[in-house]
């Protein structure tokens, strides 16, 4: 079964939750950990991930989600690669083998979630198919930030917000120069969270 955005954003928190307190969250540490306020969204998306298989709950149990090893996506404790040495981008220097990892949660912060980007409106920006966005929680955006925003509780978009005067209409602008910029009302718009960084596989 295919997850949206919003179930794999759950199904990341609850993986780092676990891996990091060794117990499962509360519904209400879900819905924070994600940037919403409503512990029935919350406990819907779990229930969706309990429905594909990726979750169990023992009722009755005090934090009773269970990850299904089966279907976990990220291992505990596995946020990391080896990070080799340094690499000069320009002149050449030496490239010294260590013993050390670049841990991933580390780098970007816990507090965030990935999500792979489709089609080219963000391209003017460095941001193509394929490529993974590292975005943190967040309900709120600066002007010129790169958000995740959900219109009218569906769809999920990544495009730079615009907020115009008194806050009425929020501008979600592409980074592709043949796109044209896309207007809402404030109130059909929620901001999910503010791109940090982003992964890209070459071969």
């Amino acid at each position: 079964m295919a997850l949206t955005d919003n179930q794999r954003a759950v199904l990341s928190f609850i993986q780092h939750y676990i891996a990091e307190n060794d117990v499962s969250p509360k519904l209400q540490e879900i819905a924070e950990g994600i940037g919403i306020r409503s512990r029935g969204v919350a406990h819907r998306y779990v229930q969706a991930l309990v429905d594909a298989g990726f979750l169990a709950i023992d009722r009755g149990r005090h934090r009773g989600i269970r990850l299904l090893k089966e279907h976990s996506h990220t291992p505990p404790h596995k946020d990391t690669m080896p990070l080799l040495g340094k690499i000069a981008a320009g002149s050449p220097i030496e490239a010294i083998p260590g013993e050390d990892e670049i841990n991933l949660t580390d780098f970007f912060g816990k507090n965030n979630f990935a999500v792979r980007v489709q089609g080219d409106s963000m391209v003017d920006a460095g941001i193509y198919d394929g490529d993974i966005a590292i975005i943190e929680f967040r309900e709120t955006a600066n002007n010129g930030d790169i958000v995740v925003a959900l219109i009218d509780e569906q769809e999920a978009t990544l495009k730079r917000f615009k907020s115009t005067p008194h806050g009425r209409f929020i501008q979600l602008v592409p980074e592709n120069r043949g796109m044209e910029t896309m207007v809402y009302e404030a109130s059909r718009v929620r901001i999910q969270g503010v791109l940090v960084g982003q992964l890209r596989k070459y071969t």
